[in-house]
């Protein structure tokens, strides 16, 4: 059978969808850090993903750097 582009992009947004969910359990368990225990490590690991998600969010929304 033949792949077509809608089913791609079903397949790749399901595949962002399942990262997604992951990503809000992950944060709804403060990212396996209980939130007095966490260390300026634990702070600088969340800037991090922060800095990554922005990224996304500003190609995918047209904002920062993306914007129009």
């Amino acid at each position: 059978m033949r792949r077509t582009a809608l089913d791609a992009y079903i397949t790749r947004k399901a595949k962002i969808d399942m990262m997604l969910a992951r990503l809000t359990a992950l944060s709804d368990d403060y990212f396996n850090v209980a939130p007095d225990k966490a260390t300026w490590a634990d702070v600088g690991a969340l800037g991090y993903y922060a800095e990554l998600l922005k990224r996304i969010t500003d190609s995918a929304l047209k904002e920062g750097e993306h914007a129009s």
